[in-house]
């Protein structure tokens, strides 16, 4: 997965949250033949079933407490989306927005919540009419998570997004990120001394909270960009 996500810290909880990031996945040898794309162009999403790489080296957990619930109640593993799981895989609905053939194989696609350079072990299309349930319910997580912050950009981090191909996806993307508000659970509440950092397309986005929402302070390239 090529991603604009750099680390854990800023990805959307769930795939499909953030419909301005987008994303490339790369198809390595042997997996690389044309030929294995052919009549996915038909279909609006595609599942990526992915290895949760960062996390296989933490281990796994019975049970586990979802953001959803502030961070503080447990559930079950199984009843959850963590990736401290006994197996370390991952399932995300992607929209697609192209499928590439040359000069090598790959599929553009937007919606995503992966970290750069997550490994992908499967793609499958999506059937809407044996994948999506009308009459499913979503347990705890009955309704997507609502934007709750008003995002705006400092004088410095308005200067800092000239420099980027494309300033206004840039800023669309960073500020749909932060409206969802990345922070942990219990860091939730106005914080104005505080800075945060994520990581965002080689970049440094650098942020604070305040009465009034999120500041976005300043876009600086990364050190080893």
């Amino acid at each position: 997965m090529r991603s604009p996500f750099g680390e854990k810290f800023g990805v959307p909880r769930q795939s499909g949250l953030v419909a301005s990031v987008e994303g490339q996945v790369e198809l390595l040898a042997p997996y690389d033949d044309p030929a294995m794309l052919e009549g996915l162009r038909g279909f609006s999403h595609i599942w990526l079933t992915f290895i949760f790489d960062r996390c296989v080296g933490a281990g796994w957990r019975p049970k586990v407490r979802p953001p959803r619930l502030g961070g503080n109640a447990e559930v079950g593993v199984w009843a959850s989306r963590s990736p401290f799981r006994p197996n370390s895989i991952g399932l995300s609905a992607v929209r697609l927005l192209e499928v590439v053939e040359y000069p090598r194989p790959s599929l553009r696609v937007a919606g995503i919540d992966l970290v750069d350079g997550t490994p992908i072990i499967d793609i499958r299309p999506y059937v809407p009419y044996a994948d999506a349930l009308p009459d499913a319910t979503g347990g705890f997580a009955t309704e997507p998570p609502a934007s709750q912050l008003q995002v705006r950009f400092s004088p410095r981090a308005e200067h800092d997004l000239a420099a980027f191909d494309d300033p206004a996806q840039m800023r669309c993307v960073i500020s749909d990120v932060l409206a969802l508000d990345p922070r942990p659970a219990y860091r939730r509440g106005v914080e104005p001394e505080r800075i945060y950092g994520m990581l965002l397309a080689h970049h440094n986005i650098r942020w604070r909270v305040t009465p009034s929402g999120i500041e976005v302070v300043d876009c600086e390239p990364a050190a080893d960009h």
